[in-house]
């Protein structure tokens, strides 16, 4: 069957919409679908997506393409909507780079279902619905009218209030009231209706997007977060001037990114002509700044009114409803949102470890079914079918406040509508295919084509049964992931992805292995799928220690289980186990190979190696003693300089040094290494407490963290180096500091990251494939775990742009390729990795390369660069995962 999956949109959520389109195809299970992107611009053009431009981390990395960019002062990147007004011609030739533009009357030609994975106006509001109703094309999802309901949350309120379901009380504020009414006075009245503190949302936008909560009645924090929800922004002259060059930059940059500021494009006070790009609202600023005192950007598809609610200080919960196989609403066990913050904001919803996910919420079990039945009753109340996402509140007097039902859920591999699904046995794939057949269902009772309908869903569930019978034939791998560094979180992040694409193929039998313990003992646990797909790898653990302490199962768990065992026989098979620990003999027994999802130590430095060596299990990666040279940066760096390639100076600082004498330990150090410089462990991740230092103090404090006797982080030198929300910082003995690599006068100066994948030739003899290196823009001094992995977080150029014209960037290419695989060779390493490394580009053409660091094992998050650049060399993500472990079994072969 033909599945179009429709992402991106016009949405202030379509990186998210992206994000998860690319979850949907790739988790799709290829024996019973065959998926067709149809990416949704924000112009609103239908664009059956070339499938490489599907593993960017985000739209801007490559629509709209370098190719149609107007000449700019300053690097951001743009939506193709800041390119202004465009021709029919030139919208063709943007689409034209990227795919092919798809006129609606061909939609059913491609397809035989719709599956939605657009979020907000476009996708969430019946409009997508009627549009795939009049073309006859059965979707997912709710239909128009619980559509069009699901995206107003005015709308909501006043039926939740009609019905008797309780809600938080409410008021609304239109944005003409606002601009003739005394703000004072509304905040006043607002206060007196409702209590502080206030919540203000957007009504027609995503659940995470234009909102604010009001804990003060501070009339200039009322202001801002009515504007927030309003999409706009008042500026003053003495603002604007307090601000340097660069942070006008900055600021302008921050008011036009559609998660957080108002977007663009934009109208200034109450002029009609909109201004598109970043760079042309930075130049009118100032030149308005000239004579103005206050100008008012707006933007042009912002909110006719705000939503103001009355806040309720309880537990907030997130509970995903199905429709079970007679139609009936069944809802999943819902989780708790555990936040750092009292919004739960996008990057909150979005960015694993930032809240916590716990499920089920930790109540007793009548309380939990109260919450069950209260959303089944709200599912049916506003008539949505197949699946919803219900928000809510426990007060502290157990009262029941539900709030902002949404159509489509995020759809991110550990997002709730996957996360909540593993609590009754369903993998990602497993749980596509049911809302596809169960969408399918709810099409034909609404009446849509109920003959051809009809021969779908009999299809369907043939080939359903027949997929289940042949599941026992696929080669099974083991995917081993977690592990006790800082990047374990990560490393989650890359075995779940592995696993997804390894579950949905024909061939393989995924089998997720979570790996605990130390240096000196590594445990070794099989995971149920529920357990997998938890938020990161701590609470992988938890659970794990739960289940070894004998706690049973909380027992609503086992009763929706059994509610949802009409689902789970015919999707999934079997029913959910606890996790369990297994010996090495025993992994050797249960897999036929392994591929190793690990980063930093154990996984990349050969331990683990060594231990499936001698099981003769097949493993990716490079073997045990390549592994243990390039998991230590300083050995990596001394063999490079050795066989002539060029590194940073370096040296090791010890411990003991500074334990004997810090002062001097500090003198000897900026002796050697003029400020500012780079710091690191020396063996561990590769974006692990990395650190440029600019001071003594700076020093000093990545010192004190570095050597530390406590787990806990120092507060004070953790605020000298700005670390971040939940940031880590490993504990060593040792770390490693680098001269800082710099432009040194070359005209071109750019930090890239390239992936190479080996095989064996016709004669046995290594064969090394180097990819298109990907250019890496960092937003801060040094790249973050999240730009590199996360989705929507980096930005990556992929191929690297070295130079304008084509022939001299690919001339240069080839030479840094041509560095990248001596690495390779000098490290002898085998199956893949990822090379990091600084380029410059003399003036006469001359090519230096800087090799950074090796990665044995590179991450494998479905938003890494890799991704990318296998892309373009032909490989889909799943094809290079096969490759790397056939090339495995090939070594293995070879080894005897």
């Amino acid at each position: 069957m033909r599945i179009g999956i429709f992402f991106g949109g016009p949405s202030r959520e379509r990186e998210i919409s992206f994000a998860g389109g690319r979850t949907v195809f790739d988790n799709l299970d290829k024996g019973l679908f065959q998926p067709v992107p149809i990416f949704v611009d924000s112009l609103g053009n239908f664009i059956l997506l070339d499938w490489q431009f599907i593993y960017k981390g985000t739209i801007r990395d490559f629509y709209p393409p370098v190719e149609v960019l107007p000449p700019t002062l300053h690097p951001v990147q743009v939506y193709i909507e800041s390119l202004g007004p465009l021709t029919h011609e030139q919208e063709f030739h943007a689409i034209a780079k990227v795919g092919r533009q798809v006129q609606i009357n061909e939609l059913p030609l491609l397809m035989d279902f719709a599956f939605l994975a657009l979020h907000g106006p476009a996708g969430e509001d019946g409009s997508i619905q009627g549009l795939l109703e009049w073309l006859g094309i059965p979707y997912s999802g709710s239909g128009i009218l619980p559509s069009a309901f699901g995206i107003d949350k005015v709308a909501q309120k006043r039926l939740l209030k009609a019905t008797g379901h309780p809600t938080p009380d409410f008021r609304t504020i239109t944005a003409a009231e606002w601009d003739t009414t005394d703000h004072a006075a509304t905040l006043a009245y607002l206060s007196r209706e409702l209590g502080l503190p206030l919540v203000l949302k957007a009504p027609r936008q995503g659940s995470s997007i234009g909102v604010s909560i009001l804990k003060e009645a501070s009339l200039e924090k009322f202001e801002a977060a009515v504007e927030r929800s309003l999409f706009r922004k008042t500026l003053t002259r003495a603002e604007w001037r307090r601000l340097g060059e660069k942070d006008q930059l900055t600021w302008v940059q921050h008011l036009t990114d559609i998660r957080e500021g108002i977007g663009l494009p934009v109208v200034l006070n109450d002029e009609t002509a909109p201004i598109y790009h970043p760079e042309t609202l930075l130049f009118t600023l100032n030149e308005r700044f000239e004579t103005a005192e206050e100008i008012r950007l707006t933007n042009v598809d912002g909110e006719t009114q705000v939503l103001v609610e009355a806040f309720v200080a309880g537990r907030e919960f997130s509970c995903i409803v199905v429709e079970d196989q007679n139609g009936q609403p069944l809802a999943l066990p819902p989780t708790e949102i555990v936040k750092g913050t009292e919004v739960f904001d996008y990057r909150s919803k979005y960015l694993p470890g930032l809240a916590r996910k716990v499920t089920p919420i930790d109540l007793p079990e009548a309380d939990i079914q109260r919450i069950r039945e209260a959303c089944e009753e709200m599912f049916r109340t506003f008539g949505f079918q197949v699946y919803a996402r219900l928000d809510g509140f426990v007060s502290p007097d157990g009262q029941l406040y539900l709030n902002d039902p949404n159509t489509t859920s995020g759809m991110l591999p550990a997002s709730f509508f996957f996360h909540q699904a593993a609590e009754i046995g369903l993998n990602p794939s497993q749980f596509l295919t049911f809302l596809i057949r169960t969408s399918l269902a709810a099409r034909h009772r609404g009446g849509l084509r109920p003959i051809k309908l009809q021969q779908l869903l009999a299809q369907l569930d043939t080939a359903v049964a027949s997929r289940k019978n042949a599941d026992t034939e696929r080669i099974r791998v083991a995917v081993i992931m977690g592990g006790y560094s800082s990047e374990r979180h990560i490393s989650v992040e890359s075995g779940r992805n592995i696993y997804e694409k390894l579950a949905s193929s024909v061939k393989y039998a995924p089998v997720p292995v979570f790996l605990t313990g130390s240096a000196q003992e590594h445990k070794l646990y099989v995971l149920p799928i529920n357990v997998m797909l938890k938020d990161n790898a701590d609470d992988i653990k938890e659970k794990i220690e739960h289940a070894e302490a004998g706690h049973a199962s909380h027992p609503i768990l086992e009763r929706i289980r059994r509610e949802a065992g009409g689902i789970t026989s015919t999707y999934a098979g079997q029913g959910i186990a606890a996790p369990h620990r297994i010996s090495f003999a025993e992994l050797g027994q249960m897999a036929d190979e392994v591929f190793i999802a690990l980063h930093g130590r154990p996984g990349e430095d050969g331990a683990l190696q060594v231990e499936l060596e001698k099981l003769g299990l097949p493993y990716n990666g490079s073997g045990v003693a390549s592994s243990s040279v390039t998991i230590n940066k300083f050995e990596t760096n001394k063999r490079l300089r050795d066989a002539g390639l060029r590194v940073a100076e370096h040296r090791m600082a010890d411990k003991l040094a500074w334990q004997a004498d810090p002062a001097a330990f500090y003198a000897e150090l900026e002796a050697q290494f003029p400020y500012p410089f780079i710091a690191k462990p020396a063996d561990d991740g590769c974006s692990s407490a990395v650190k440029k230092i600019k001071t003594r103090a700076e020093l000093e404090a990545f010192a004190e963290l570095i050597f530390r006797e406590q787990e806990d982080l120092l507060p004070a030198p953790a605020e000298v180096l700005h670390l971040g929300f939940k940031e880590e910082f490993p504990q060593k003995d040792a770390f490693l500091v680098e001269t800082l690599i710099s432009r040194d006068g070359a005209q071109h100066f750019l930090e890239i990251t390239g992936g190479l994948l080996t095989s064996y030739d016709e004669d046995g003899q290594l064969d090394i494939e180097v990819f298109e290196a990907s250019e890496a823009l960092a937003t801060g001094e040094v790249l973050s775990l999240e730009e590199k992995f996360l989705a929507g977080e980096g930005q990556n150029i992929t191929p690297a742009r070295y130079a304008p014209a084509p022939a001299e960037r690919q001339r240069i290419s080839n030479e840094v390729k041509a560095v990248l695989r001596r690495v390779a060779e000098v490290l002898d390493i085998q199956g893949y990795a990822r090379i990091d490394a600084f380029v410059r580009v003399r003036a006469g053409g001359a090519v230096e390369v800087l090799i950074i660091e090796v990665n044995s094992l590179p991450g494998m998050t479905p938003a890494t660069c890799i991704f990318h650049q296998t892309a373009l060399a032909g490989y889909t993500p799943y094809q290079f995962v096969d490759r790397i472990l056939e090339f495995g079994k090939q070594r293995q072969a070879k080894i005897g």
